[in-house]
């Protein structure tokens, strides 16, 4: 993914208006983030746990941006969960039902569309190994590293077609 600046990230928001994406809180390390190791850049907001943003890029230049609710998750630690999108599982509350609203009219009529996520939304580091689940595991796959980016991301774009932006 190319480097974004904070303005860039909050015009890319589709499913929340202007307003509510000018309060969007940003990433504390933006200077700082791994461009060149992230497909999507995600992060929670510190100060509503159950609120989560997620950019990715979208065609050659373009961004797009999605505001996501979480599920409120029990910590079972003998249950393990599976990312939908990076395919690395989870003890406890590390993958969680995350939502977004549609776009337009019927987002505003309250319809959304859910996804089952890493609650960290690291994804990308997962995949290319540059972070550990720790204890969780991911599954040992056939494919190589690029195509389970390449999976990952046509997961990434169903998901923003169903939310129709």
């Amino acid at each position: 993914m190319r480097s974004a600046t904070e303005d860039e990230i909050r015009a890319s928001f589709a499913n929340c208006t202007q307003g509510e994406a000018s309060r969007i809180p940003m990433p504390r390390d933006l200077t700082a983030t791994p461009w060149p190791d992230l497909d999507f850049l995600g992060w929670r907001d510190l100060g509503a746990p159950d609120r989560a943003y997620l950019v990715a890029p979208r065609g050659d230049d373009d961004l797009i941006g999605i505001a996501l609710r979480t599920a409120t998750t029990r910590k079972d630690f003998l249950r393990r969960n599976l990312c939908s999108l990076c395919f690395t599982t989870h003890q406890g509350g590390g993958v969680a039902l995350m939502t977004g609203r549609k776009a337009g009219d019927p987002g505003r009529q309250g319809n959304s569309v859910g996804l089952y996520m890493c609650t960290d939304l690291s994804c990308s580091l997962y995949i290319r190994g540059t972070k550990s689940p720790g204890r969780d595991a991911r599954m040992a796959e056939t494919l190589s590293v690029e195509q389970q980016i390449d999976r990952m991301m046509g997961k990434l774009e169903g998901f923003f077609k169903r939310l129709a932006v």
